[in-house]
C-alpha cells in the first residue's frame, strides 16, 4: 500500500525453529541495543529530511519500534528458553524497515514497500505465540503461515504489477487494476486471519478463565484490540475507505501500548518474586498446613490456590484434612505444579490458576521455598490420615466389643441364670416333699442360698459385661442404679431430654461406674456427685468427690483405663485433683452430627 506502514510488534519467521534458543551473550544484547538506537536515529533523520513525511506517523512508528525492541531484549535476557523476546526484537526492526517508505530515495522506498504488510503477520505471530514464543497447534501454524505467505509472497508480485506508482523500480507490467485486485485479496485475507486469531484468543480465555494478574489481563486484551484494529484498517485500505489515516494512527498507537504493558508485567512479576523472600522467612515458623496454604496463596497472589499432598503408602493425593484429592485433567480451569524434594521424589502439588504457568520463575521460586515446609506438612497430613484410619478402626473395635458383650449378657441371662433359677425352684419343690426330714430340708435350704448367691454374682458379671439396663431403660435409669450401689452417697444430676446412641450411653455408664469405684477405693471421700449434660455438640460427664485428691493419671491404672475408654469413642478426659481438695474427673464425648 502506498500509505505505508500498517502495524507493529514481533517475530521474524512463520515456521518455528526446532532448536531451543540459548541465553544471549551480553555482547549480543549490547550490539542489538546500539543497532536499535542507530536505526531509530537514522529513521528520524531520513523521514524528517522528506518534507512530505508526516511527523505524526514518524512518531508513532518510533512509539511502536523502540518499545518492542527494548521489551524483546529484556524478555530474551530474562527468559532465553522462550522465543518471544527474539520475535519481539525482530518485529521491532521489521517495523523500522517498513518505515523506509517515508524516505525520499526511491531505493529506500522500495525496500520499505517490500516490508509494508509484513508487520501485520509479525504482530499476529507474536500474539498467538505468547508467552512461550511457540504456536500451540497446527491450526495456529497454518494461520500464521498463511499470513506470512500473503504478506511476503504477494508483496513482490503486487509491486511487479505496477503498485506504488511509476517510480517503483520493481514494476514489470503496467497493470494497476490487477495490482489493486491483488492488494484487496491480500489485505482481506490477512484481515480475516486476524479475526480468526481473535477467536483463538477468546477460546483460550474461555478455557483458562480471565488471568488474575491485572497486567497480564490488560496485555491479552491489548492483543485482541490490536488484531481488531488491523482487521478494520486493512478493510478500509482494501476499499479506500474513509478516515484511513486516522484509523492507521490509532492502530499504531494501540499496538505500541502492548510492549509497554509487557514491560510493566515483567516489573510486576519481579515484585511478586520479591515476596518469595517473605515466604521463606514465614516458613521458618513451621506453619500448619492451613497457614502454609495461605502463605503460598499470598506469594503467588492466587486466592484459589490449594495444596494436595502425595501419600506414598496410599498412592494418591490428600488435602490438609486427609481427604483424597483428584488432580485436574485436560480442560479443567486449574493447573497442577509438582513440588519435589532434593532427591526428585514428589512431596505435593500446587493446584493453581493457569495464568501462573506464564510466570515459571515465580512459580519455581515459591515451590523451592516451600519444599521443606511441605514435607513437614505432608507428614502432618499423613499422620492425620492415619489417625482417621485409627479412629475408624477403634470405633469398629468398640462397636464389635459392645455387640459381643450384649451377646454374652443375653447368653448368661437366658442360659446360666435361667437354669440356676429353675434349679432353685426344683430344690424348693423337693424340700416340700421332705417335710419329715429336717436335716435334708436344711441341706436343701443351704443349697438354695448358695444358688441365690451365685445368681447375684452372675448378674453382677453380666452387668459388667454389658449393662442391659442402659439398653432397656436409658442412661438416666442406669446411673440411678449405679448411684444407689455406690460406696459413698452420690448426688446425681442427669440433664438429658432424649436418648443418645447406645455406644455413647454405654461409654458414659462405664465412665461413671468406674469413677465411683475409684472413689470408693482411693479417694477416702464422704460424698460424690455425678453431673451429665449435653453441651453443644458434646456429652459432658463429671464425677466429683470430696476426698484427699492428688490423683495422677500417669501413675494410676484406674485413670488410665478411664482415659482409654473415653478416647475410644473420640472423647477427651480431664482430671483436676489438687491435694486435699478432692478430685474432679470430666469427660467430653463428641455427639454425632
Amino acid at each position: 500500500m502506498s500509505d505505508g506502514t500498517i502495524t507493529s510488534m514481533a517475530p521474524s519467521m512463520a515456521a518455528e525453529p526446532p532448536a531451543v534458543l540459548g541465553p544471549p551473550k551480553p555482547s549480543v544484547l549490547v550490539a542489538l541495543a546500539l543497532l536499535a538506537c542507530a536505526a531509530t536515529g537514522a529513521l528520524l533523520a531520513v523521514a524528517l529530511h522528506n518534507e512530505d513525511a508526516s511527523h505524526v506517523q514518524v512518531a508513532l512508528l518510533e512509539w511502536v519500534s523502540v518499545p518492542y525492541i527494548a521489551a524483546g531484549l529484556v524478555a530474551w535476557s530474562r527468559r532465553p528458553d522462550s522465543r518471544l523476546g527474539v520475535l519481539m526484537v525482530a518485529g521491532g526492526f521489521a517495523i523500522g524497515l517498513s518505515a523506509l517508505q517515508l524516505a525520499e530515495p526511491p531505493a529506500l522506498q522500495t525496500v520499505g514497500a517490500l516490508f509494508d504488510i509484513l508487520p501485520a503477520a509479525l504482530f499476529l505471530h507474536v500474539y498467538l505465540a505468547f508467552p512461550t514464543g511457540r504456536l500451540r497447534s497446527r491450526f495456529e501454524r497454518v494461520l500464521v503461515g498463511t499470513a506470512y505467505a500473503a504478506a511476503i509472497g504477494l508483496q513482490p508480485l503486487k509491486m511487479a504489477l505496477g503498485a506504488f506508482g511509476p517510480d517503483n523500480p520493481l514494476a514489470i507490467w503496467d497493470a494497476p487494476v490487477a495490482a489493486l485486485r491483488l492488494e484487496q485479496f491480500q489485505l482481506l485475507t490477512i484481515s480475516a486471519i486476524c479475526l480468526t486469531a481473535i477467536g483463538v484468543l477468546a477460546g483460550r480465555r474461555h478455557r483458562a478463565g480471565r488471568p488474575r494478574r491485572r497486567s497480564l489481563a490488560l496485555l491479552l486484551d491489548s492483543f485482541v484490540v490490536g488484531l481488531l484494529m488491523i482487521a478494520v484498517l486493512f478493510v478500509l485500505g482494501a476499499f479506500s475507505g474513509p478516515a484511513f489515516k486516522e484509523v492507521q494512527h490509532a492502530t499504531l498507537f494501540l499496538i505500541g501500548v502492548s510492549p509497554i504493558v509487557f514491560l510493566a508485567g515483567l516489573l510486576d512479576a519481579r515484585l511478586a518474586r520479591s515476596a518469595v523472600a517473605d515466604l521463606v522467612i514465614g516458613l521458618r515458623r513451621n506453619p500448619t498446613p492451613g497457614e502454609l496454604r495461605d502463605a503460598l496463596a499470598r506469594a503467588l497472589r492466587d486466592p484459589t490456590l490449594a495444596l494436595a499432598y502425595w501419600l506414598p503408602e496410599r498412592g494418591d493425593y490428600a488435602d490438609a484434612e486427609g481427604r483424597p484429592v483428584a488432580l485436574p485433567g485436560p480442560g479443567d480451569r486449574r493447573t497442577a505444579t509438582p513440588i519435589d524434594r532434593a532427591d526428585g521424589s514428589e512431596v505435593a502439588v500446587l493446584l493453581h490458576d493457569p495464568s501462573l504457568d506464564d510466570e515459571p520463575e515465580l512459580l519455581g521460586g515459591v515451590c523451592a521455598a516451600a519444599a521443606i515446609a511441605l514435607e513437614n506438612a505432608r507428614l502432618h497430613v499423613e499422620l492425620r490420615a492415619r489417625l482417621d484410619e485409627l479412629r475408624g478402626s477403634r470405633e469398629r473395635i468398640v462397636e464389635a466389643g459392645h455387640t459381643e458383650r450384649r451377646r454374652l449378657e443375653r447368653n448368661l441371662h437366658d442360659g446360666a441364670q435361667q437354669r440356676l433359677v429353675a434349679l432353685s425352684l426344683e430344690l424348693s419343690m423337693l424340700g416340700r416333699d421332705l417335710d419329715g426330714d429336717a436335716e435334708a430340708r436344711e441341706r436343701i435350704e443351704r443349697a438354695r442360698r448358695e444358688i441365690a448367691t451365685s445368681l447375684s454374682e452372675l448378674r453382677e458379671i453380666a452387668r459388667g459385661i454389658h449393662p442391659a439396663v442402659v439398653t432397656g431403660h436409658g442412661l438416666a435409669v442406669a446411673l440411678e442404679e449405679v448411684a444407689a450401689l455406690a460406696p459413698v452417697p452420690v448426688d446425681l444430676d442427669v440433664g438429658l431430654e432424649e436418648r443418645l446412641p447406645e455406644s455413647l450411653e454405654v461409654a458414659a455408664y462405664y465412665f461413671v461406674s468406674e469413677s465411683l469405684a475409684n472413689v470408693g477405693k482411693y479417694a477416702q471421700a464422704t460424698r460424690a456427685s455425678v453431673h451429665v449434660a449435653r453441651r453443644g455438640d458434646a456429652l459432658v460427664v463429671e464425677v466429683v468427690d470430696d476426698g484427699i485428691g492428688g490423683a495422677d493419671p500417669a501413675r494410676g491404672s484406674g485413670l488410665r483405663g478411664l482415659t482409654d475408654r473415653v478416647e475410644a469413642v473420640g472423647g477427651r478426659l480431664a482430671v483436676t485433683s489438687p491435694p486435699g481438695e478432692g478430685t474432679c474427673v470430666r469427660a467430653e464425648i463428641p455427639l454425632p452430627a
